[in-house]
């Protein structure tokens, strides 16, 4: 056996909140305590010296797009373009400096943009010539293309979601992606990979969930991923709905998969004007789009619970979300709440609850993915959210607070590439919602980073997420400016330095604050990132 002593920081740990070392043995945490005695009961261990750092539970990030995200690192990042010709700009920069290949850009936003709108057909054609682009939205549920992609993808012009000089939406959409992502290596996507994977460990995420379907990147690229060797742990979600239970489990097995859920689309986003709702959009036409109805629904979840596989759908508005808890309560007139609960199926985003759906998926056990970085992106009187829905709906989203106190249990992840995979600035945005009756403590929105993020990939065991004698030494060690201790209220603004309290400290998560940088990251023992 080897164990490593860990003094000289601040342990956060809810066992021990006034902990100052913690000894690790072959990947678990045996024990916590203060650093003199810790010495003295471990007076072999090899010694880190965390020289005023804190040490935390490892994050996990519920609902990411591996190959995107790496495919955006490693390519074209149009998130930080600041008008529609700043975007041509650096497209052209791009397509100039990469003059081989399909030009992949991702993340414009022309919310943003003072010209309001996005690129035309005709502008990606005088920026890349007669190559092949693809620039999808920071959505990722619409995307402007050259012609010249356009034409070599048939059945796009006649596909729903086509509108000539719009961009391409709903079916339309996934078949030019599908081409596009076509067009890459094995070398391209496995670097893409890698560059995902290793901004993750450095951001202390040691596990993340991969949201993968037919429509997003295929069956090819889930596969690529599971076999790719990394420290970071993925856990792969399958988006297809299924009639039978013997349908469900041959899938699995089929694509090695975990549970058949995650982006499983039941409508689209808001930011395209294809999440499905009650109303009309207040800035467009038409209610959005639905991929999903009830029946398939309810054969999908039946089909899973039989089964014994997690489910899980892709839910954004209103009416999509009417159509997911009618799904789930035909299910559990059938086999019961307890059945239902026991496989801890998932909806992702959520965002448009009532406070009676909210307390059906509580007592179902149906757990949240949330995402509370599109709060701080779109949130707000002035943001997109109030420009395509209308200020009273847009003030309802996300409603975590509502959510957490009926008992539905959270996972805070990024959809990275939507947001950035960034787990402290999500802790963060939960904690300073831009409304104030949804927002989360911070020790809240800590655990639905950690522990929760851990319970929505089927781990029940009560420990994996914490720092506790027995649990996985899964762990990040951060430098922060300040630890502070939460006062009762447990309030952004106020805090005790009282140890009384018992509530371990966290960094500032002030809207203004500077968020931890981290240092190491450490799964099960093994150290899978070092600054």
């Amino acid at each position: 056996m080897s164990t490593q002593l860990l003094i000289g920081g601040r342990i956060y740990s809810s066992s021990s909140p006034d902990a100052t070392a913690m000894a690790v043995t072959d990947g678990t945490v045996v024990w916590l305590g203060a650093d003199q005695p810790g010495r003295a009961l471990h007076p072999d261990a090899e010694i880190i010296d965390l020289d005023g750092a804190f040490v935390a539970p490892a994050f996990v990030d519920p609902h990411v797009h591996v190959t995107a995200l790496g495919l955006k690192l490693t390519g074209l990042d149009l998130s930080a373009a600041r008008s529609l010709a700043h975007c041509l700009e650096l497209l052209r920069d791009f397509a100039n400096a990469h003059p081989d290949g399909t030009v992949l850009g991702d993340g414009w936003d022309e919310t943003t943009w003072p010209e309001g709108r996005p690129p035309t057909l005709d502008e990606i054609d005088a920026a890349v010539g007669a190559r092949h682009a693809y620039l999808s939205r920071i959505d990722a549920h619409s995307a402007v293309v050259s012609t010249a992609l356009l034409d070599a993808v048939p059945g796009v012009t006649s596909a729903a979601g086509y509108t000539r000089g719009e961009p391409l939406r709903a079916e339309a959409h996934h078949l030019v992606r599908a081409a596009a992502r076509a067009e890459t290596t094995r070398a391209q996507r496995d670097r893409a990979r890698r560059a995902t994977l290793d901004q993750a460990a450095a951001q202390g995420v040691v596990a993340v969930h991969e949201c993968g379907g037919p429509e997003i990147a295929g069956r090819e690229d889930i596969r690529e991923l599971l076999a790719f060797e990394h420290g970071v742990e993925v856990r792969a979600y399958w988006g297809e709905a299924v009639r039978t239970a013997d349908e469900a489990k041959s899938l699995v097995a089929e694509l090695g998969v975990h549970a058949l859920g995650g982006d499983l689309f039941v409508d689209g986003s808001l930011g395209s004007r294809t999440a499905w709702l009650r109303e009309p959009y207040t800035d467009g036409t038409g209610s959005g789009t639905s991929y999903l109805d009830v029946d398939t629904i309810t054969a999908h979840v039946r089909a899973c619970t039989e089964a014994g596989i997690q489910a899980g759908f892709h839910v954004i508005g209103d009416a999509a979300m009417d159509a997911v808890v009618t799904g789930f309560e035909r299910v559990v007139a059938e086999f019961g709440g307890p059945a239902v609960a026991a496989r801890g199926h998932r909806v992702e985003h959520a965002e448009m609850l009532t406070a009676e759906q909210i307390a059906k998926l509580a007592s179902w056990g149906v757990i949240a993915s949330v995402q509370p970085g599109f709060d701080a992106a779109w949130g707000g009187a002035d943001g997109m959210y109030a420009a395509r829905l209308g200020a009273e709906r847009a003030a309802a989203l996300n409603p975590f607070a509502a959510m957490a106190a009926a008992g539905i249990a959270l996972a805070i992840g990024s959809d990275a590439p939507v947001t950035p995979l960034h787990p402290w600035a999500a802790v963060r945005a939960a904690v300073n919602h831009h409304n104030p009756a949804h927002v989360l403590s911070p020790r809240a929105a800590f655990a639905a980073a950690t522990r929760g993020a851990w319970r929505a990939g089927g781990v029940r065991d009560g420990i994996a997420g914490t720092l506790v004698p027995g649990a996985p030494a899964s762990y990040a060690i951060w430098s922060a400016d300040e630890l502070v201790v939460a006062a009762a209220a447990d309030s952004v603004q106020r805090w005790s330095t009282d140890p009384r309290s018992r509530v371990p400290g966290l960094p500032r998560l002030d809207p203004d604050a500077t968020l931890p940088t981290c240092l190491r990251t450490v799964h099960r023992g093994v150290t899978i990132y070092q600054a």
